[in-house]
């Protein structure tokens, strides 16, 4: 067999390409990452972990009005944007530490230089070095959409939200999907006038129809303002250094601050594939089989660059499974069936499954169980804001096909209920579990 530098070259050093190298350095291969920015990936330096910070920070704006009913009194009570945009960035700090310590300490060697391939088995570094690998694996996730329009470079996206030096007194939120959600509901709670611009009517699709429809209720009553069926014209700065915003459908709008948050593209231009041969779909997606190997059997890609299921948990399970194939002599293939998924809005969203309407189409006569409550905490704070408990059943056995939520923790709830609905459990499964009172988790085993 040919003599290689490494057995493992890996470009990207984020949730999957990490795990990959540490487990495959594990099994004994010789292993190298390239990464130009910082050990981590979106995940962890511009992405989940920052974002979750944000929406704790947020909840405290609702915490400390809900207080009051409990009997509690604030009388100095207000926020600095400041303290926890530089707490979060140190988190980042602290993470990022703790990842180039794991790979260090599995023997990983880390090359902090952008790479890109040259070769079946050839990367070229930054510096012009080259160097040869048994196996490529590319795992440099994707990156922020940035739609066409005249002053696009006005605006930022998720990359830069974290290092606002201020918060904006308005933003303009682009989008329909999960970050825009997020980030409408983290401004608001910060006191910024929030509005959002979506191409079309529909927030959150892939989602069930009912979440989305009191998403938006709660959101409007909370003050979020929407535009549906609108595209940018453009964006220009005003004498003021305000932001004039055209589009379509709609009057002009005047905000302090335009966030893009239109969807996440493979982050694959310049890499140097195409003239390695290796097949890209849709958007630059990188084509893999079952065990993240392209149609160059030297190269190989998992996570957000693959554009298959753009989840952090998907990524790292991509490179768990990819390096016990290729090192650890256990073949293992990732099912992207039955993925629960979350939406840190205010309140979150939780949902594993079949949506009602996606149940329909494939079974065709169903249940359907709700629980639409307020949950105590809510009744005694004197907030009118209800939470949503579905479940969608196969009417002929009773399998549960999905369960959807909306509420305070639902996301903390849906990860045991995400592993009845994986392995098949039915309604009546739930129905002989006894309740945990009071709590709001309870509802999933008593919905009518």
């Amino acid at each position: 067999m040919a003599d290689y530098d490494y057995d493992l070259f890996t470009i990207g050093a984020g949730s999957g390409g990490v795990r990959a190298s540490r487990v495959a350095a594990a099994h004994g291969a010789k292993v190298a990452v390239a990464e130009e920015y910082r050990v981590g990936g979106t995940c962890v330096i511009r992405g989940c972990v920052p974002k979750k910070m944000l929406v704790y920070g947020a909840h405290f704006a609702e915490d400390v009005q809900d207080a009051r009913n409990f009997g509690w009194t604030m009388e100095t009570c207000r926020f600095d944007w400041k303290v926890l945009r530089d707490n979060v960035l140190k988190d980042v700090d602290r993470l990022n530490g703790l990842y180039t310590q794991t790979l260090e300490n599995h023997g990983v060697e880390i090359i902090p230089q952008r790479a890109t391939v040259s070769g079946p088995n050839e990367v070229t570094l930054g510096d012009g070095r080259k160097v040869t690998a048994r196996h490529i694996l590319i795992a440099v996730g994707a990156r922020p959409l940035i739609p066409e329009c005249k002053g696009h470079e006005l605006g930022i996206t998720s990359n830069e939200v974290f290092h606002l030096d201020e918060l904006p007194r308005r933003i303009l939120i682009a989008g329909g999907g999960y970050i825009a959600n997020e980030f409408a509901g983290i401004f608001n709670e910060f006191g910024t006038h929030v509005t959002i611009i979506n191409r079309s009517d529909t927030l959150l699709r892939g989602y069930d129809q009912s979440l989305r429809d009191r998403l938006l209720q709660i959101s409007v009553m909370k003050g979020i303002d929407f535009r549906f069926n609108a595209s940018f014209r453009g964006i220009e700065k005003t004498e003021d250094g305000c932001l004039r915003v055209s589009m379509t459908n709609h009057d002009d709008l005047e905000v302090d601050c335009v966030l893009f948050a239109t969807g996440r593209i493979p982050n694959t231009e310049g890499l140097g594939l195409e003239a390695a041969g290796v097949t890209l779909g849709e958007r630059g997606a990188i084509a893999v089989d079952d065990y993240g190997t392209t149609n160059v059997p030297s190269i190989h890609a998992v996570g957000d660059v693959t554009d298959r299921v753009q989840l952090t948990p998907v990524a790292i399970r991509e490179g768990q499974a990819f390096a016990d194939t290729l090192f650890g002599d256990k073949p293992t293939k990732v099912s992207h069936d039955c993925i629960p998924s979350a939406v840190f809005s205010h309140p979150p969203i939780a949902a594993v499954g079949l949506t009602e309407s996606e149940a329909r189409n494939k079974f065709g006569t169903i249940k359907i169980y709700q629980s639409d409550f307020r949950p105590m905490k809510n009744v005694l704070a004197g907030r009118n804001e209800r939470s949503l408990y579905k479940m969608v059943c196969n009417a002929a056995d009773g399998r549960i096909l999905g369960i959807h939520m909306i509420g305070p923790d639902s996301p903390e709830i849906m990860q045991a209920a995400a592993v009845a609905v994986k392995v098949g459990l039915t309604k009546d499964d739930f129905d002989a579990t006894v309740a945990i009172h009071p709590t709001m988790a309870e509802e999933l085993v008593l919905l009518k």
